[in-house]
């Protein structure tokens, strides 16, 4: 692994809800407009992940692994909260400003997935 998908968790960042989001307008998704850089940060953790797996096959040292295990944790929790940020900053807050049953809908949404990822 590099220093370079070390240091990834430090760059600004969705946990899969379990309902439908079928019916919601994709073309207006918070996240849309740093799609590129949220795609760019995945594609580094999938490299990660491969690296890992080497890791492991190669049979390294336990703790050099985990310390890879460390930074790519890091990295997503890094999409996550980016993620996070961009929903409420967007969706949640486009609800609350139109009011009624979907503010509270998407208050709830964004509450749960910070519940989750604390437990996380």
């Amino acid at each position: 692994m590099t220093d370079e998908n070390a240091t990834i968790a430090d760059q600004p960042s969705h946990d899969q809800p379990s309902h439908d989001h079928s019916a919601h307008d994709h073309t207006s998704h918070g996240y849309i407009t740093a799609k590129d850089d949220y795609l760019k940060r995945l594609r580094r953790i999938e490299g990660q992940s491969r690296g890992l797996q080497r890791m492991v096959e190669e049979e390294k040292y336990c703790i050099d692994i985990l310390t890879q295990v460390s930074a790519m944790t890091k990295a997503l929790q890094a999409v996550a909260m980016g993620l996070l940020e961009d929903h409420i900053s967007h969706c949640v807050v486009d609800a609350a400003m139109a009011g009624g049953p979907e503010a509270e809908a998407k208050i709830k949404e964004a509450t749960d997935a910070i519940a989750r990822l604390v437990r996380s």
